[in-house]
């Protein structure tokens, strides 16, 4: 066969997927299903959750790795060891947070960074997509200060906004705050990391 011919094989998209402490997080593990179903020969994917996430899905039930505040810390004893936040911003084409809650939005907005999820933004290469789906209940997304925060996430730091919909809310409120359907966020990703499908 002749070298000059033979296919280079593309390396896979690596797709970081975050999720905080929304009733929102449920989605997680069809969303990771939905991105595995369609494009997961071509992409490696992992999540990190808060410690609030969790109690909206099981990781067991996710086909992916997920990752967590616990395990940073539990990584690291000496100054040899790797630290997983620096490990995974390096690792990643792209972070998607899927929810993002009222809590975090804000955090990010400061430039806080007291778990996996901030930390790993406050180190993250610029040149690389961050994606947030907002999740909050309507009062909330209406708050003066959540337009301070988004203005921040996509005036300063360029990160690119999946607005929520409008719907019945766990909390029973009727209105916009819901993240967008999952089938929607699963196509913002696969269109992000340019995989075909």
């Amino acid at each position: 066969m002749d070298p000059s011919k033979e296919t280079i094989p593309h390396a896979k998209k690596k797709i970081l997927i975050g999720a905080t402490g929304s009733v929102a997080s449920v989605k997680i593990p069809i969303i990771v299903k939905t991105l595995v179903e369609k494009v997961g020969h071509l992409v490696e994917i992992k999540v990190v959750a808060t410690t609030a996430a969790l109690h909206f899905f099981d990781p067991k039930d996710v086909l992916a790795e997920v990752l967590t505040d616990k395990d940073e810390w539990s990584a690291w004893n000496k100054m040899s060891d790797p630290v997983m936040h620096i490990d995974l911003r390096n690792w990643a084409d792209m972070f998607i947070i899927c929810p993002l809650d009222a809590n975090t939005l804000a955090k990010l907005a400061q430039g806080l960074c007291d778990n996996l999820i901030t930390c790993i933004l406050r180190a993250w290469d610029e040149s690389r997509p961050v994606i947030v789906c907002p999740a909050m209940n309507t009062n909330m997304w209406n708050h003066k200060f959540t337009a301070i925060h988004l203005a921040t996430l996509t005036d300063v730091l360029n990160y690119r906004i999946v607005p929520p919909i409008s719907k019945l809310l766990a909390c029973g409120d009727l209105g916009v705050g819901a993240m967008a359907e999952y089938h929607t966020i699963v196509e913002e990703i696969i269109k992000e990391v340019g995989v075909a499908h």
